[in-house]
Formats: structure tokens, C-alpha cells, sequence
């Protein structure tokens, strides 16, 4: 496993995994998120050709909807 922070917290990752594949493994929507990796925005195409590295820092801002 490797180490990451994700929104302030550690957290680990499988080598290997895409950024959508963290997203996977956190049970958040990929259609009502966005992300920001090592400070930088981090488009929705890029996601699934992310791989996420050790020491990688995301914040991750889900969208809400309501009334």
C-alpha cells in the first residue's frame, strides 16, 4: 500500500490505482466530484490516466444538491 492524504487525513492507495479508482474505493460519485491533486486542478479526462503516487496530496469537494 502506499500513503496518501486525502482532504487533510491519511489514507493509503494500492499501487497502481487510478485516481477513479481511489474515487471507487472511497463510494464517492465521479459525476459529482472535484479534485485537486498536489495543488493542481485536476481535469475529468485526466482521471482514469492518473496514477495516484505515494506521498500525493488530493482534496476531493463533493457536490450537494437541495432545496
Amino acid at each position: 500500500m502506499i500513503a496518501i492524504t486525502v482532504n487533510g487525513e491519511q489514507r493509503t492507495a494500492r499501487p497502481g490505482s487510478t485516481v477513479t479508482d481511489l474515487l471507487h474505493e472511497m463510494g464517492l460519485d465521479p459525476g459529482r466530484v472535484a479534485i485537486e491533486r498536489n495543488l493542481e486542478i485536476l481535469s475529468r479526462p485526466e482521471w482514469q490516466k492518473t496514477s495516484v503516487q505515494p506521498g500525493d496530496r488530493y482534496e476531493i469537494v463533493q457536490f450537494v444538491g437541495g432545496g
